[in-house]
């Protein structure tokens, strides 16, 4: 787990509400010492702790954990499979559309 990178997304969260790590440690009533050792890596936090921050900054927890997740090119088809699973032909058809104009665009873009 990179806790760095999650104290660092949690700060930038915390920040984005204008919230000091005292507003923010009263509200999921923990200290505000350990929210600053969260928030620099310093620590690490329970599942609980987790989800309770994620819910009161807005957030997702796999937003918090992006940078923990690492995700392969199966894990990835995978989860595309599960999205298109219940999708009718014409869904799935504006869905590869979209995606094909995604990437001539980014193509594009990296021309430039």
């Amino acid at each position: 787990m990179d806790y760095d990178a999650l104290g660092r997304r949690l700060r930038q969260e915390r920040h984005k509400m204008n919230w000091t790590q005292e507003k923010l440690a009263e509200r999921i009533e923990v200290s505000d010492a350990y929210i600053g050792q969260i928030e620099r890596g310093e620590r690490s936090l329970s599942l609980d702790t987790l989800v309770k921050l994620a819910n009161q900054l807005g957030v997702t927890v796999d937003y918090l954990l992006h940078d923990s997740i690492e995700v392969d090119d199966d894990q990835f088809m995978n989860q595309v499979r599960q999205i298109m699973l219940d999708r009718s032909p014409k869904e799935k058809q504006l869905a590869l559309d979209v995606i094909k104009l995604m990437f001539t665009h980014l193509d594009d873009m990296e021309l430039k």
